[in-house]
């Protein structure tokens, strides 16, 4: 299932018709917060996501609901300005069509998009491997014990690579995961722990910041 979030009925009607005419199904949503509660409780294959919406900015939406869930997300709106393309790429959107645009275009874009992130679900970074789908760690391709939220934090790293993950984040994330307050120590105290296991060098702190894992 792929998910459209657009105000525009004539856009949102021919992009229903050309996904049926795929064989694809698609869910049509026009605002944020119906998208919010949505993903919720579904997980679609991809988003195409408009950026001015009548509740909200989609922008904002994909970096505080939809980042987080690791769904690829294509930008699909009239602004063109390269300020906001630029944005929209950098927050890890994974592509940005401005409109008007061609649908087989935007087929092709997501095709890539597909086939690039199935071959993705193994993550690889020196040493250590990070299988997405199974949820499993491997060090040199042995298994490494991690609790359940170790893996959630370093899950979260690994779908960042090349990012910085703020502490704040990482704050908030484990609050929602236990329910309990935490504060900057106890992140550090489970980093420490994380990398005592993995035995590498990997995650780099961003004094002040947060932590990064960098592609070889």
């Amino acid at each position: 299932m792929f998910l459209l979030v657009e105000d525009n009925e004539s856009i949102s009607k021919g992009l229903e018709y050309s996904f049926k005419q795929n064989k694809f199904d698609l869910k049509i949503i026009d605002n944020v917060s119906e998208t919010i509660v949505f993903l919720e409780t579904n997980n679609p294959e991809l988003i195409i996501l408009d950026i001015a919406l009548p509740d909200g900015n989609g922008l904002d939406l994909y970096e505080e609901y939809i980042k987080e869930k690791n769904i690829p997300t294509i930008f699909l709106t009239a602004i063109d300005e390269e300020e906001t393309i630029v944005k929209g790429l950098n927050i890890g959107a994974d592509d940005y069509l401005t409109k008007p645009f061609s649908t087989k275009e935007l087929f092709a874009r997501i095709n890539k998009i597909l086939r690039q992130r199935n071959k993705n679900t193994i993550i690889k970074v020196k040493d250590i491997k990070f299988d997405i789908d199974k949820m499993v760690v491997y060090k040199n391709d042995v298994p490494v014990e991690l609790t359940s939220l170790e893996l959630k934090i370093l899950q979260i790293l690994f779908l960042n690579v090349n990012r910085v993950v703020r502490r704040t984040f990482l704050i908030d994330k484990v609050y929602e995961w236990t329910g309990n307050d935490i504060n900057d120590n106890t992140i550090t105290v489970y980093l420490k722990r994380i990398r005592e296991k993995l035995k590498t060098d990997i995650i780099i702190t961003i004094k002040g910041i947060g932590y990064r894992i960098d592609e070889e």
